[in-house]
C-alpha cells in the first residue's frame, strides 16, 4: 500500500491506496473530478522528494506527497 497525502488548500483525507507506480496513481485519483484539477496543476513528492516524471515506481510503504501551488507574502 501507499500512503497519499493531499496537502494545502486540497480538502482531502489522505488515503491508502494499492498502486506500483505514479502513472497508476494518476489514473485512480483522476478518477476524482476534483483531485483531477489540482492533478494538474501540483507538485508530487515521494518519501520526501520531489518527482519529476510520473513513470516514478512505488512500492509498499512510500509515501506520496500532492503539493498544490501557493502564495505567500
Amino acid at each position: 500500500m501507499v500512503e497519499v497525502n493531499f496537502l494545502g488548500p486540497i480538502k482531502k483525507d489522505s488515503i491508502k491506496v494499492e498502486v506500483k507506480s505514479l502513472f497508476e496513481l494518476k489514473e485512480v485519483l483522476s478518477k476524482d473530478k476534483e483531485l483531477y484539477e489540482w492533478l494538474k496543476i501540483s507538485a508530487i513528492a515521494v518519501n520526501d522528494k520531489f518527482i519529476s516524471s510520473i513513470d516514478c515506481a512505488l512500492k509498499d510503504g512510500d509515501i506520496v506527497n500532492i503539493l498544490p501551488p501557493v502564495c505567500g507574502g
